[in-house]
């Protein structure tokens, strides 16, 4: 997510808005983005009922009440135009985003 942090002014050039969600409370969100020393653009807490959004995503692990990680590019129209769920322990990197961008 910092990477994310680190790209806001390019993602704001893109016309787009970056967002974290996850199932964790917000005093948790406050506690993490305070740990990572700052996240400036918005948290969500799909914490009640638990996982609601991330389920709808396909993102949600019923087993161990957490989601996958994963990134989502949700057009102007509200269509998805880029899903990637992917293991918890990577993250693509931002230019695959960027591509996915300028070809909206």
């Amino acid at each position: 997510m910092p990477s994310y942090e680190a790209d806001l002014s390019r993602f704001g050039g893109a016309d787009t808005q970056v967002l974290g969600v996850s199932v964790d409370s917000i005093p948790s969100h406050v506690a993490w983005a305070k740990s990572l020393g700052g996240i400036t653009y918005p948290l969500l807490a799909d914490f009640e009922p638990k996982g609601a959004v991330a389920k709808s995503f396909g993102a949600y692990r019923d087993a161990d009440g957490i989601t996958e990680r994963a990134l989502f590019v949700i057009d102007k129209a509200g269509n998805v135009a880029y899903a990637d769920i992917h293991d918890i322990k990577t993250q693509p990197d931002n230019e695959t985003i960027h591509d996915v961008l300028r070809k909206l």
